[in-house]
């Protein structure tokens, strides 16, 4: 997902927000897909609508069976979504509609669908980047596309090429987990205090042995306080070793994604929150580094 903020919805009620909406793993209608993209400058960059459309890069039997899924774009040259510099390849479609989104239009507008084959071809273009990082699947969700992140990672791995996920969390699905080279997870608590869904997510990670790395968009006045901090370290701490602070990688907010939101008509419900700035990070993280872990059994 990238890894700042990813979903958002127009009229979203509270029960609706961070942590609501699809729930399973099960592949999403072209219906429910959308395009997501970070706002984030970042060169070379290949829309989705730049791609063939299904099939159209592969020949006969072949395009046959490349499995096909939505997505919006694919940024190469990324230094900020894994090790190394990275292509990511951002998944059309979320489960969750978060009113921080900087992606709104992952869930309000259409992603293009693309074959395996295809998208791998395109990725192959930019191997001289990422020849010592890799490629990021990220979104969106690209956890509710089963069938087609498992295809794309098998065909880039046959490749030589790694890949790590960026994911809510939301989703605990053991294939897709042991797929991965390593997972990056994007902690949603600036709407709840409720962090149970990351639970058995984190549980499935350690149980496979999967290296696992935790963002976090910090909102000045939503998730900084001493009891949200606390809750989240807490987290954290029971399913991994070492302290909480090096594992966190706390994300500013910010309202680059503003006009977005007006382009879509789309009522940006943070629009009266201010931006995290650095100050706000490293007292965040000042914060886990003095915070006196207790014990899990």
């Amino acid at each position: 997902m990238k890894k700042h903020e990813k979903e958002n919805s127009a009229d979203s009620s509270a029960a609706e927000r961070c942590g609501e909406g699809l729930s399973s793993s099960d592949e999403i209608s072209a219906e429910a897909i959308s395009v997501t993209a970070d706002s984030a400058p970042r060169t070379p960059k290949q829309t989705a609508q730049a791609l063939p459309r299904y099939g159209a890069a592969a020949a006969g039997k072949e395009a046959e069976i490349s499995p096909a899924g939505y997505i919006d774009s694919v940024y190469c040259g990324s230094g900020v979504d894994g090790k190394g510099l990275r292509c990511v390849v951002f998944f059309a479609g979320c489960n969750l509609r978060c009113p921080f989104c900087h992606n709104p239009e992952t869930l309000f507008k259409q992603g293009t669908m693309t074959d395996v084959n295809t998208l791998v071809s395109c990725l192959e273009r930019y191997k001289g980047y990422f020849r010592r990082g890799g490629v990021t699947l990220s979104g969106g969700e690209p956890f509710l596309q089963k069938r087609f992140a498992l295809a794309l990672v098998s065909v880039l791995h046959a490749k030589g090429i790694r890949c790590c996920f960026e994911t809510n969390g939301y989703i605990t699905d053991a294939e897709l987990i042991g797929a991965a080279e390593y997972l990056i997870v994007d902690v949603k608590n600036q709407e709840t205090d409720d962090l149970a869904p990351y639970e058995k997510f984190f549980a499935e990670c350690v149980r496979q042995g999967k290296d696992v790395r935790v963002t976090n968009v910090l909102v000045p006045g939503k998730n900084d306080s001493a009891e949200k901090l606390s809750a989240f370290a807490s987290l954290v701490k029971k399913y991994f070793h070492g302290e909480p602070s090096e594992r966190i990688k706390f994300l500013p907010f910010r309202k680059l994604c503003e006009e977005k939101y007006a382009e879509l008509s789309i009522p940006f419900q943070y629009a009266g929150c201010r931006e995290g700035e650095q100050e706000d990070v490293e007292k965040a993280i000042n914060f886990l580094k003095n915070w006196r872990f207790r014990s899990f059994s």
